[in-house]
């Protein structure tokens, strides 16, 4: 018996050193190794050494935070915590894989989408990222015709808001975005010189007791409550620069704020940009900023992905998300 344990932590610790793929792989060889490669041990390995590393999760693909806090011999039920299946669900990969085995149900939704005429879909977009990094989004996305095209200034306007900026992907998929900064530009400016936090004028504060507690909520004023109203989704520009500390459960208060189901339609998606200046910053993991965001939360679709504001990386990832959870929802 002892050899056996010693030659099962042997297997253990040789199929620690192959990637999951060919784990996986190794599991289709013989009903021997199928068991073997399922050992919970191993998976929740992979799971904590790879997920720092994910660029991008969503709404289906977050693992349970207890994943993380429980040391594995407290779990007393292994099968609530199956690592292979969270893994492969979370994962990038995974997820890639299952949207490819439904390219041809897509693929037709596509053609039937084509044939009815809709507006290109508008978005709200918002949040900290937009103003506190050294390098502005917003201006790399006006000026970078080869990842994203300006299509133009739509004459639709929004009373104090304006019409927001079309832009064309790839594709020639059509998109208008609504930015929404807190302040002015100038006030902008001198909260990043001074390394300060603006104050935001989007919202205001209503004290709510919930049990013994004082609860922040906020509701957003009279101009952002009508782009709240007819736009088909939003975009959340978080700040992921490690240096800079940040109050999660503020920037949740505002993100539900927007998203107020009372403000239109419940199901609209939210993409979360999860973004740093510029590739050299240390950035936290972006499961991470899911938890600290307590994304678990919210009732619609979303999707967070990493976004580099110096060279787009990653955008069109994530825009090409929020247009296929746009158009599902304006097709139902």
């Amino acid at each position: 018996a002892a050899f056996h344990g010693f030659q099962i932590d042997v297997q253990l610790n040789i199929m620690s050193f192959l990637s999951p793929q060919d784990v996986c792989r190794l599991g289709s060889t013989s009903c021997y190794w199928r068991a073997a490669v399922q050992d919970p041990l191993l998976w929740r390995y992979f799971l904590l050494r790879d997920l720092p590393s994910w660029t991008s999760v969503d709404w289906k693909s977050l693992p349970d935070v207890e994943i993380f806090n429980k040391a594995f011999s407290e779990v007393s039920d292994n099968a609530l915590y199956d690592y292979m299946t969270i893994y492969k669900r979370s994962c990038p990969q995974g997820r890639r894989s299952l949207k490819l085995s439904r390219s041809r149900y897509g693929a037709v939704t596509s053609f039937l989408q084509s044939l009815v005429t809709q507006a290109e879909p508008r978005f709200a977009m918002f949040g900290p990222g937009l103003e506190e990094l050294d390098n502005s989004l917003v201006q790399k996305m006006m000026t970078c015709p080869e990842i994203l095209l300006v299509a133009g200034l739509p004459h639709r306007q929004i009373h104090g808001i304006g019409s927001g900026v079309s832009f064309q992907c790839n594709n020639n998929q059509k998109f208008n975005i609504v930015t929404l900064y807190s302040t002015t530009s100038v006030e902008r400016r001198r909260a990043r010189e001074e390394q300060a936090v603006a104050v935001n004028k989007m919202f205001y504060q209503e004290d709510s007791t919930e049990g013994n507690q004082q609860a922040g909520h906020y509701s957003v004023i009279a101009q952002v409550r009508k782009v709240c109203e007819v736009v088909d989704g939003f975009i959340y520009v978080a700040n992921a620069e490690a240096h800079r500390e940040r109050d999660r459960q503020e920037e949740l208060a505002r993100m539900l704020a927007m998203i107020d189901p009372a403000l239109g339609p419940p199901n609209r998606p939210l993409l979360i940009l999860s973004c740093v200046s510029h590739a050299g910053v240390e950035r936290i993991p972006c499961v991470y900023m899911a938890h600290q965001l307590q994304l678990n939360l919210l009732h619609q679709p979303w999707m967070m992905q990493d976004t580099v504001a110096a060279t787009l990386d990653g955008l069109l990832n994530g825009i090409e998300w929020l247009l296929e959870e746009a158009n599902c929802k304006s097709a139902q």
